[in-house]
């Protein structure tokens, strides 16, 4: 227990410095690795696609209660489906920043793999972690660029959610809500879209961890 607290302080400290070379050093000499960082982080960006899913899914449903608003407060409405929208939009910047770190520690891993496999003196046992090496990289490559291609699906929802936001707010009425349920179609699509896509890069996530803690 005293470990993982003195491990969270560390890196705790050693992010602030913004000095990720450093981070990675100081970990090692702790016995935490770049590939237990980068397993961590990947499981790190996966748990952030999922609050993501939850954050879209209520922020839907909260538009959808409002656009079907009947009596009642519709400035409580209103306001529930803004603090939903403002949570999604929260959860998409986690998003980005948890795959920004995953590429960030992957860049490390790599370098030094490469690296290290220079230092190794007998051919076959070279070539074989040459081999695990470009394995490990198209797994990589393509677990990021599932995880890039959802995390693209999220801006365009989150503009189309902010100018209903906006709009009902300058107009909180009736009328403005039958104004944008023509738009609603399309946000349920693309939320499900979205939720869809996420769904293949967590299991792709959940993948490559297996892959990496098996070695």
């Amino acid at each position: 227990m005293k470990k993982w607290i003195s491990l969270a302080l560390l890196s705790s400290s050693l992010l602030i410095s913004g000095c990720q070379s450093a981070y990675y050093g100081a970990m090692e000499k702790v016995g935490y690795h770049k590939r237990d960082i980068m397993v961590d982080r990947v499981e790190e960006a996966k748990e952030s696609q999922e609050e993501a899913q939850e954050q879209f899914s209520s922020a839907l449903e909260e538009m959808q209660a409002l656009l079907a608003f009947d009596g009642g407060n519709l400035e409580d409405a209103y306001n529930k489906a803004k603090d939903e929208y403002d949570s999604a939009q929260s959860a998409a910047d986690e998003v980005g920043n948890r795959i920004d770190k995953v590429e960030d520690v992957a860049e490390a891993l790599f370098e030094e793999w490469e690296t290290e496999i220079q230092e190794i003196s007998k051919a076959s046992l070279r070539r074989n972690s040459t081999t695990k090496l470009k394995e490990t990289e198209r797994s990589y490559n393509s677990l990021v660029k599932g995880m890039r291609r959802a995390e693209a699906k999220m801006p365009p929802i989150l503009t189309a959610l902010k100018d209903n936001m906006l709009y009902l707010k300058h107009n909180l009425n009736a009328q403005a809500i039958g104004a944008i349920k023509g738009e609603f179609e399309s946000l349920q699509s693309d939320i499900s879209s979205l939720i869809s896509e996420m769904n293949k890069s967590i299991a792709e996530s959940n993948k490559f961890i297996e892959a990496m803690e098996k070695g």
